[in-house]
């Protein structure tokens, strides 16, 4: 009896082996293919909305701050670039003209955009699927960009026309504005901002975010400062090539004043290519691109630092539940 129920064990082990390979064979041939980076959430650390929010605006607008005060001269050439018309001369003096009162909206509107971003990416990674993280991030950057837009539009509208020379100080320029077109003129060109931004930012952050998930899969470990800066550096600069023309509507939008040249963003952009030729859709593309490249290092670089140095200070889960068990 002993050697036929040996036999009888031997058998059955084998035939539960054979099935069990066999459903890990079924289970490998219908695992989806992931056409994304993708990343685990996880729920290691639980969602906190008000933090996540709270250092978003913490990081953002100390970003926004350190990029806006760094590269502002560049941004300045640009603008001139693209408000000249035909082959009119651009005028290298007071490169930072404007610097002080754009700041007092560079703050809010970076902080708004990250704030809004962070919490708003954390949720969507959870609803969508992992192949699908990509959408999770295009969809939150264009949320972000929405929300900051409103604190943006105006920032711009005054930064842009006293870098155009037109007045001399932000209060002047907000004064002048409201009294000479009403307070919509402080919102001029809105539609061609978001037109230019939301898909930016949207391209942007998505860029970035799956740049940073295929490297760390690939690299398996966290990234570092310098690669942090020169993956941003990568997707703003592309980014930024790839978004000209809507920045040039923009800008010519925004600069007109109660002149009132272009009568909407179709218009303008028919008015430029009949008067300059398409390539004047393409202006300032250098400065752009360089801006913008150097922008997104300094800006993902200061922005995952910051981020790191507040989830430092955090108060880790773990405290939280022995803190709870004693009470």
């Amino acid at each position: 009896m002993g050697p036929f129920t040996l036999a009888v064990d031997s058998k059955s082990s084998s035939i539960v082996s054979s099935d069990a390979s066999n459903r890990r064979m079924r289970s490998l041939q219908l695992e989806p293919k992931k056409f994304f980076a993708s990343v685990n959430t996880g729920e290691e650390n639980p969602f906190d909305f008000l933090r996540t929010l709270f250092e978003g605006f913490i990081a953002g607008g100390t970003a926004g701050v350190v990029v806006e005060t760094a590269l502002y001269p560049i941004d300045t050439i640009k603008t001139r670039l693209q408000a000249a018309h035909g082959g009119g001369k651009i005028v290298l003096k007071g490169l930072y003209s404007g610097l002080a009162g754009n700041l007092v909206g560079v703050l809010p509107a970076s902080a708004m955009f990250v704030g809004v971003y962070e919490p708003t990416k954390k949720k969507l990674l959870k609803v969508f699927p992992e192949n699908l993280s990509a959408v999770a991030h295009l969809t939150a950057g264009a949320i972000g960009g929405l929300a900051a837009s409103l604190i943006r539009v105006p920032t711009e509208v005054v930064k842009q026309r006293m870098q155009t020379g037109q007045f001399a100080s932000a209060p002047d320029a907000v004064r002048l504005i409201v009294s000479r077109e009403g307070f919509k003129g402080l919102y001029a060109g809105y539609g061609s901002f978001l037109l230019r931004d939301l898909p930016f930012d949207a391209i942007q952050f998505c860029l970035y975010e799956q740049l940073r998930i295929g490297y760390k899969l690939a690299a398996k470990r966290d990234l570092n400062d310098p690669e942090n800066a020169i993956i941003g550096a990568f997707a703003g600069a592309l980014t930024g090539a790839i978004t000209t023309p809507l920045d040039v509507i923009k800008t010519r939008l925004m600069v007109q004043g109660s002149a009132n040249q272009y009568k909407g963003i179709f218009d303008c952009v028919q008015t430029i290519v009949r008067e300059e030729g398409p390539p004047a859709l393409l202006k300032g593309i250098g400065p752009r691109v360089l801006w913008i490249g150097i922008g997104g290092s300094i800006f993902f670089g200061v922005l995952e630092r910051t981020k790191r140095l507040l989830a430092q200070r955090r108060p880790s889960h773990h405290q939280h539940s022995d803190s709870s068990k004693k009470d």
